[in-house]
């Protein structure tokens, strides 16, 4: 078990002025270069010397990387954008409310001030085990310890484990999932778009990384298109506290209807797998429907289904079940089970 340190090993500091310039960086350093937006992330991993680099590529001066900007045909966002630019958008408050939502309730008012939408999409697992050193198999061990009889897992996976317990944490994730978002991918001289739903990597895939980013590639966008303006948007956030803590469970929906009736609809979880879930069945299996509580009893139960307890988060399963129940009924008063 590794030793917690509060002294930052060395390493070469870069503070680019351009996206040019940071995608130079990002080519010539290729695997030894540690991308830092608000540094929430990467300042726990430094400080506890769990993870070392030679180099930090530095993008807060980077301003091709920040602010939000309307499209035509909605908006893009840019990676260094703030959590709490995000949350106080207007245009975002009105035509994209889930996300203004979803990125209001991360952490607390100075992490927000200064964690960025990009930075909270494609932070680390959060694991204890892993965070701490432990050489477990995310790591490139043999072993996941958080999965084994006297683990401490409360916090842990219920649905698509591999090998690999822990949980997406990200609170934006499942919003920007059901608003269809895109996220912007740039290395020098290249670009893809990735469906954020396709951002995110199970450990069945890579146990090694959270997101498809490889290295030289640098998340400089996410494009949101109007696609779900205006529809009928929920998020919640089940956690301990009502600040800092990472989410136990959480549910993002966005649904158009008629006649009161579902046409369409956007469903997604975190915190319940090592990547946020889009919940495809169930917007299938709720088109047509009527949006009450009755179909939200159905999508709720239908969304657990296969759901695997670990030693201490068998809570998680009808918390989720109840979460997507209430993001399909759209009402955020408590249900009886």
């Amino acid at each position: 078990m590794a030793i917690v340190h509060d002294v930052i090993p060395p390493f070469q500091l870069f503070q680019p002025a351009s996206l040019d310039e940071a995608l130079d960086l990002l080519e010539a350093r290729g695997q030894d270069a540690w991308v830092m937006a608000g540094g929430m992330d990467s300042f726990d991993w430094l400080k506890d010397r769990t993870k070392r680099t030679s180099a930090v590529v530095e993008l807060s001066q980077v301003t091709d990387l920040q602010g939000i900007r309307d499209t035509g045909n909605g908006l893009e966002i840019g990676a260094m954008t703030t959590l709490t630019d995000v949350a106080e958008h207007p245009a975002v408050r009105e035509h994209f409310g889930v996300l203004a939502e979803a990125a209001g309730l991360v952490a607390s008012p100075q992490i927000r001030n200064q964690g960025t939408l990009g930075g909270n999409v494609s932070q680390d697992a959060r694991c204890w085990y892993y965070r701490r050193g432990w050489h477990c198999y995310r790591a490139g061990g043999n072993i996941c310890y958080a999965d084994t009889p006297t683990a401490v897992n409360r916090e842990h996976a219920i649905l698509g484990a591999d090998r690999c317990v822990a949980v997406s944490p990200s609170d934006t994730a499942p919003a920007l999932i059901a608003l269809d978002a895109q996220m912007v991918i740039r290395r020098r001289g290249d670009e893809r778009l990735v469906e954020a739903a396709d951002y995110f990597r199970g450990p069945g895939v890579d146990i090694t990384r959270m997101t498809v980013l490889q290295p030289g590639e640098l998340l400089t966008a996410i494009r949101i298109p109007s696609t779900w303006a205006d529809a009928d948007f929920y998020f919640e956030k089940a956690r301990d506290r009502q600040v800092w803590d990472f989410p136990l469970v959480n549910v993002a929906s966005a649904i158009k209807t008629n006649g009161g009736r579902i046409t369409d609809a956007r469903i997604a979880v975190g915190a319940v797998a090592a990547r946020p879930l889009r919940l495809e069945a169930v917007e299938r299996a709720i088109a047509g429907r009527p949006k009450n509580d009755e179909t939200g009893l159905m999508a709720g139960q239908m969304a657990v289904d296969g759901a695997v307890a670990l030693r201490h988060n068998a809570y998680k399963i009808p918390l989720m079940r109840n979460l997507v129940r209430r993001a399909v009924r759209g009402v955020s008063t408590p249900v009886t089970t």
